[in-house]
This record gives C-alpha cells, structure tokens and sequence, in this order.
C-alpha cells in the first residue's frame, strides 16, 4: 500500500504581518523583560567594567604675536600653514619629546592613538585633544603637546614659536562611555534578540493549532471538535501509575 502525503499549503506566503503583531503582543511581558534586562546589564557594565576616559584640549594660534598678516603675507597662506600644523602635531619628534618630558610609560605608537590634532573649519586656531583614563594626565598631555608642537613648528618654518591660545584644564566629566547611549543600547539589543527567538520557535512550530491552521495549511474543513481537559488527563494518569503500584505489591 503506497503511502499518502498531505503537502502544507500556504508555507510560500508572504508574511502575515497581523499574524506577526498578535504572536508578539502575546509574548509583550517577556519582551519587556528582555528589554529592561539588556538595558540593565548594559548599564552595570558601563559603570563597573568599562573605564571612564577624559578629554582636555588646548589651542594655540598659527602665527606668533609679533606677526602681522602683511608680514604672512596673507591669510590664505595661514590657512594652508593649519594642514602643516596637523601633520607636525602627530610627528614622532613632537611625540616623542612629549613623553620624554612627562616620563610617561608609553610610545609612540600608543600615545599618538590618544591624541587629536585639528583645525577648526573657518579658523587659523590649531585644537590639541588628549585623552587618558587619569584626567590630570590628560591636561598635561594637551598642554604639553600644544607646547612642542609649538616649538617645532617654529624649528621647521624657522619663524617665532606660535602664540598659545587656551590652555587645557582636567575635565570633571569622562567623555565617553555614555551611560545613557549604552543603556539604551542594550535594551535594544535585549529586545531584539528577544522577538529573533520567539519569531523562530513560532516559525518553526509545525503543529496545527486550531481549526484556523487546519484550513490554511490543509485545505480541509473540520467537521467536529474534541474538548482537551487536563484534569481528565491528570485523573488518566494517576490511574495509570495506581495499576501499577497495585501490581507491584503483588
């Protein structure tokens, strides 16, 4: 006798968008849960794991205080001098007297990853950013930074050191992680993998739930329906297990 095959219809449908919506409003609490635990482990790990780091910045101006424009001939000569200024600040010579007088324990390679040079559009102001988990160090990091890059620059144009503009001072607030950002973060992430698990254990439940599902997939009508209690089958169960003790006694 072959056997016979009922093939699923409607497995090649597009997705049920309303079917969607109900499946995850029916699993609201554990997205909720999901989402305010992902934020919460987020959060705990900004504040206990990762380590805070501080920024300090200062400023110097490209030209010294006793040049004129006329005598740098014009100002589209300073701006183009500020692309100079950038490349000098992250130079292995201006780095490296950097932290031969800090006596910091570190090389070139590290401490340049730490500092930022740059121009401000518009300006002919060059801005020096340090960063470090010590915002002391920091501070003294920039300053020092603005300092030698001051003096190599007039080692190498050979003109008079530029002016200092600002001097950094140590931050009172760590500029990164964001508590605020990672916390969010992590409730996002939390929710997601949450709805990810529970569309795919949706998805791949084969069975048919009611006579919805037997219409869909089959294409068959139901004629009758059996009601399923579990009392009844708590009370067929115990029964099975007394047959069996009785027959053990025996």
């Amino acid at each position: 006798m072959e056997n016979e095959f009922i093939e699923l219809e409607g497995t090649d449908d597009e997705i049920d968008f309303g079917e969607l919506f109900f499946v995850l409003k029916s699993h609201i609490i554990a997205i909720i849960v999901a989402l305010l635990s992902g934020a919460i482990i987020a959060l705990l790990v900004t504040l206990l794991i990762i380590k805070p780091v501080y920024k300090s910045s200062s400023m110097i101006y490209i030209f010294s205080k006793t040049t004129s424009v006329t005598s740098a001939i014009d100002l589209q000569i300073g701006s183009q001098l500020t692309v100079d200024f950038e490349i000098l600040g992250t130079s292995r010579p201006v780095i490296e007297r950097v932290i031969q007088e800090l006596e910091l324990d570190t090389n070139y390679e590290q401490l340049v990853k730490t500092i930022d040079v740059e121009n401000p559009k518009g300006s002919r102001i060059i801005k020096i950013t340090a960063s470090n988990q010590d915002p002391q160090l920091a501070c003294d990091i920039a300053n020092a930074l603005a300092e030698k890059l001051a003096a190599r620059v007039a080692e190498v144009i050979d003109t008079t050191k530029p002016s200092s503009v600002e001097n950094a001072v140590p931050a009172t607030k760590p500029s990164s992680p964001s508590k605020t950002k990672n916390t969010a973060l992590g409730g996002i992430i939390g929710m997601l993998i949450a709805i990810a698990i529970i569309l795919v254990r949706y998805y791949s439940d084969m069975s048919l739930r009611d006579e919805e599902d037997v219409t869909k997939y089959l294409g068959l009508a139901t004629l009758a329906e059996f009601p399923y209690e579990k009392s009844i089958e708590g009370e067929q169960q115990g029964d099975m297990r007394g047959r069996r003790n009785s027959k053990r006694r025996l």
